[in-house]
């Protein structure tokens, strides 16, 4: 099949970014860590090309949202391997309006295992993952506190001696279980396990609320982030005017019967 004048840059694109995904995951000596492979029934969700940003995420339209689609966030080429990636500085967002212009997959989740890659370009960047469009797990330079780098946020402290540093790749592995519900009551709270760059930094932890307010997710303006509600929700990437990069995210559907999220690698 001959491939359009006008098509054939978007081909290149893809073509390049797969094939830095597959140099990538070549790097990874297992399958946790920067550049671990979806596993077998797996879905890639970014791969850093503008035709799967658009296909698969979109704007969460909270009560701050202030940017319009199509996504402001731009595909730039990787700083440090081939291929491309997505930046996370929309204009929106400048000044730190998290909650502004924040994306969120168009499919969403209950339990699940996610792989995420991230890479901080300047001190003090600043995004965020969101299990669920709920639950942050805070990407912070320079925090050691609850409210830092690797902190299932304000639950539990930073693991911040597992974090790669500016400039370089660093990788989210998270196998997450959603609350559980009975009659409409709450009567196991969600819980997390994560690895941070191949180093199991959390485990079991419960989640206990919503924390940000309205402006963060889903049931954050539900009694001050305590009402949580038995619906799904997608992946959230926050966007704080900063510049943070994004590649090689992949989700596998899980259905978790027990309490239970520890996994190996």
């Amino acid at each position: 099949m001959k491939t359009s004048k006008s098509a054939a840059p978007a081909v290149r694109r893809i073509a390049f970014s797969l094939l830095a995904l597959l140099a990538i995951a070549s790097k990874a000596s297992a399958g946790v860590g920067v550049g671990a492979p979806p596993p077998p029934g797996a879905e890639l969700i970014l791969d850093g090309s503008r035709e799967m940003l658009d296909a698969k995420w979109t704007y969460w339209e909270g009560p701050r949202f202030k940017s319009a689609l199509p996504i402001k966030w731009q595909v730039v080429r990787d700083p440090v391997d081939p291929g491309y990636v997505v930046k996370s500085d929309d204009p929106a967002a400048a000044g730190g309006l998290y909650g502004a212009a924040d994306i969120v997959t168009k499919k969403a989740y209950r339990d699940f295992r996610l792989h995420v890659e991230f890479l901080v370009m300047q001190e003090g960047g600043n995004s965020g993952v969101y299990l669920q469009n709920r639950y942050e797990i805070q990407v912070l330079d320079g925090d050691k506190t609850k409210h830092g780098m690797g902190a299932v946020i304000n639950e539990t402290e930073s693991p911040y001696h597992a974090y790669n540093g500016v400039g370089k790749w660093n990788a989210y592995d998270i196998v997450f279980r959603a609350a559980r519900f009975q009659g409409g009551r709450r009567i196991q709270p969600a819980m997390v396990t994560l690895y941070f760059n191949g180093v199991k930094v959390h485990v079991n932890q419960p989640i206990n609320q919503v924390w940000g307010g309205p402006n963060s997710g889903i049931d954050g303006g539900n009694d001050s982030g305590k009402g949580i509600t038995d619906t799904p929700g997608g992946l959230k990437l926050q966007a704080e005017g900063h510049d943070v990069r994004y590649r090689n995210i992949w989700i596998k559907e899980l259905d978790l019967k027990e309490p239970n999220t520890d996994f190996a690698e």
